[in-house]
């Protein structure tokens, strides 16, 4: 399983020849300038939540890779009316099996509207299974206890987790999420990008090591396998 950074939540999982692509916020982001979108290719886009900074360009790579968008109701439908027609509405606690393997739509604690002001529905997460393992991408979210459930269906390979604070959960709470989902590796996701989520990365490193843990920070546009 591999997986590539393209800057701020925006990553893309290759496992078993398939391609996952999560929360595409690339063009706006100034720290991912390098990234060239047209070079990127993408069998699903699975989108948390409606935010402008996990769907920029969503639509854009929907219609120039073909890939399925897989999120919830709302978002789908905002798809929809933007010229998507490939793709799977989905809610809390509800799964889809896929030629590859699964992926469930689980919890998370925040907020969502989409860009042009409508409802975003509930933000969510995703715990996501295949032949190569399992994965859990927590989106934007506070600490909850609903991670633990997860630990109790799921052995995982590691978890995707927010760790820049203000917005989500900081470092701190997504040690504590590690444990509750049973993660021993974390991808930190969502700091850095925006001066209020700016954090001392190092010293979020130390509290996983602390912890027993392992904390992946790649470069934008690096890669780390599970």
């Amino acid at each position: 399983m591999k997986l590539t950074y393209f800057g701020h939540s925006c990553f893309l999982i290759d496992a078993c020849g398939t391609r996952l692509l999560f929360d595409p916020f690339i063009t706006p982001n100034p720290l991912a300038a390098s990234i060239d979108t047209a070079a990127i290719a993408a069998d699903f886009i699975l989108i948390s939540h409606g935010h402008v900074d996990h769907l920029a360009d969503a639509v854009d790579l929907a219609g120039k890779t073909g890939a399925k968008v897989i999120s919830n109701w709302e978002v789908i439908d905002w798809f929809g009316k933007n010229g998507v027609a490939n793709t799977h509405p989905m809610n809390h606690g509800g799964s889809v099996v896929l030629p590859w393997g699964r992926v469930k739509m689980v919890s998370a604690v925040h907020s969502s509207a989409l860009p042009d002001g409508s409802n975003g529905g509930n933000p969510a997460g995703f715990v996501v299974e295949t032949g190569e393992g399992s994965f859990y991408y927590a989106g934007d979210t506070a600490l909850t206890m609903d991670m633990k459930l997860i630990a109790d269906e799921f052995q995982l390979r590691c978890a995707i987790l927010p760790i820049g604070d203000n917005f989500t959960m900081g470092a701190a709470d997504a040690v504590r999420a590690a444990g509750f989902c049973g993660a021993k590796d974390v991808v930190g996701v969502h700091y850095n990008t925006f001066p209020p989520i700016k954090i001392d990365t190092r010293e979020a490193e130390v509290m996983f090591s602390n912890a027993g843990l392992k904390l992946h920070l790649p470069s934008i546009g690096g890669s780390v396998h599970f």
